[in-house]
């Protein structure tokens, strides 16, 4: 009897057992339970969590400068054009947010993103980290019946700008893809740019394809070439930033 073992294959209106030898039910054959699917336990692999695994607070006002005034800025719309060069990877290798256009963010949706995170997660095997600055960009507006003139007004709010590609927060820890889906899609469709959940599957495979890109294409006149060869006389009406990013980024 030791050599042999019965296996049930539940079916709803009948079973089958089969008399086989232990090794071969061992590697060949499974249990299937006639109601319920009987499934393996996912086993991660040894995941660093941070000291404090919640995300923090950022403050509204950045740190004043002591004896100085807080210092105004002009509009420098090119920190929100063009792609981000440096955090555009995961540290933990495993879910994030990332911004799909260029934009800002004020107080108010670092408290959405804090607050829809943080009560939502389980933190004795999930973790939050912020991958930007706190708002550290003046932006001044005048009082409402103001007439022109009069200098600069005074400073009315702090954001960060974001471009394009940029991991605005980490999620990770004992948890599967679909679960940190539902949690950071919620958040993600609130900010007041396009953005999408990552993870590092998806990271290499668009690196991937990013490179593949270039062999796979059959058309010879790409916006490279017609701006390079100036074809139709594109370069009369092209921006400065055309011959920089090839019209990918607006």
């Amino acid at each position: 009897m030791n050599s042999l073992n019965n296996l049930v294959l539940g079916f709803r209106s009948s079973s089958l057992v089969l008399n086989l030898p232990q090794w071969m039910l061992s590697r060949h054959l499974h249990y299937i339970h006639p109601v319920r699917k009987l499934e393996i336990p996912v086993k991660y692999p040894e995941i660093e969590f941070p000291e404090k695994r919640k995300l923090r607070f950022m403050e509204k006002v950045p740190q004043p400068v002591p004896g100085q005034r807080p210092m105004k800025m002009k509009k420098q719309l090119i920190d929100m054009r063009g792609p981000e060069l440096t955090h555009t990877f995961l540290l933990h290798r495993q879910y994030g947010i990332r911004a799909l256009q260029g934009g800002q963010l004020h107080h108010g949706h670092f408290e959405m993103i804090r607050t829809g995170i943080n009560r939502n997660m389980d933190e004795n095997r999930m973790f939050a980290i912020w991958r930007i600055d706190a708002p550290w960009k003046p932006i001044t507006r005048k009082g409402q019946g103001h007439r022109m003139g009069g200098g600069k007004g005074s400073i009315d709010h702090y954001t960060t700008p974001v471009r394009e590609g940029r991991v605005i927060m980490e999620f990770g820890g004992y948890c599967e893809f679909h679960e940190a889906y539902d949690l950071l899609i919620r958040v993600a469709r609130k900010l007041p740019f396009r953005a999408d959940v990552i993870s590092q599957e998806i990271l290499d495979e668009e690196k991937k394809l990013e490179k593949e890109e270039p062999h796979r294409n059959l058309n010879p006149f790409s916006f490279e070439y017609c701006v390079r060869n100036n074809i139709g006389g594109c370069r009369k009406w092209l921006s400065p930033y055309d011959y920089i990013w090839h019209g990918k980024y607006r």
